[in-house]
C-alpha cells in the first residue's frame, strides 16, 4: 500500500461530529481507520461504547498524528497512531499503540469553553478545552526545584476550536467530557 508523502496530505479532513457511532465517525475522518478499530476492537470485545473522541493532524515532522478515547463506563481505551519520520524508519511506517485508563484512575475532569459574543449578538462557543486528571504519575514531569520536588499527575488533554474541526466537534468534545465527568467517583461494578 502506497502513502502520500507529508506535504500531500490534506491538512482539513471530513467532519465525524454527524456520525453517532465510533465505527461511522472513524471511517470518515481517520486515515487509517482499520487500524485503530482493530486495536479497539481487540480490547473493547464488544463493550457498548457510550462515547468518544477523535483528533487528527498534520505536521510538517511526524505526517499524521491521529487519536480515538472511547468510554465503555469503566474504561477510557486510547487509540493512538503516529507516521514516523522517514529519517527514523522506512518511508510510510506508523506507530499504533493502545493504553486503557481505568475509569477509578480519573480523578478531575475539567473542560474551560471560549465563548464569543459578537455586538448585540448572542455568546457561542468557538473553543473547547478538556483534561482529564489521573491518579498516575506523569513521570516525564517530575521536576527538582529549590522547594523540593515536583510531582504532577498524568492528564489526557483534548481540544477543538472552530477552525480545528468545528461547532460539532466542539460539541462533541463537550458532549464527552460531560459523559466522563459523569462517571468520575461512581463506583465501579
Amino acid at each position: 500500500m502506497s502513502r502520500p508523502g507529508f506535504s500531500d496530505l490534506p491538512a482539513v479532513f471530513p467532519d465525524w461530529s454527524p456520525y453517532p457511532d465510533l465505527e461511522s465517525a472513524a471511517r470518515a475522518y481517520l486515515r487509517d481507520p482499520d487500524i485503530a478499530l482493530e486495536a479497539l476492537a481487540g480490547v473493547l470485545h464488544g463493550q457498548q461504547v457510550l462515547g468518544f473522541t477523535l483528533e487528527r493532524f498534520v505536521n510538517d515532522v511526524n505526517g499524521v498524528w491521529q487519536e480515538v478515547v472511547v468510554c465503555d463506563g469503566i474504561r477510557l481505551v486510547l487509540w493512538h497512531g503516529e507516521d514516523i519520520p522517514p529519517d527514523e524508519a522506512p518511508p510510510g511506517s506508523m506507530t499504533s499503540s493502545l493504553r486503557v485508563v481505568s475509569m477509578s484512575a480519573v480523578t478531575e475532569v475539567g473542560c474551560r469553553r471560549r465563548l464569543f459574543r459578537p455586538t448585540g449578538g448572542h455568546a457561542r462557543v468557538d473553543s473547547i478545552d478538556v483534561y482529564l486528571l489521573l491518579s498516575s504519575i506523569d513521570e516525564a514531569n517530575v521536576a527538582t526545584e529549590e522547594i523540593g520536588t515536583v510531582i504532577r499527575h498524568d492528564a489526557l488533554r483534548f481540544g477543538k476550536t472552530l477552525d480545528d474541526g468545528g461547532a460539532g466537534q466542539i460539541a462533541r468534545l463537550e458532549e464527552f467530557a460531560r459523559l466522563v465527568a459523569n462517571l468520575v467517583g461512581k463506583p465501579m461494578i
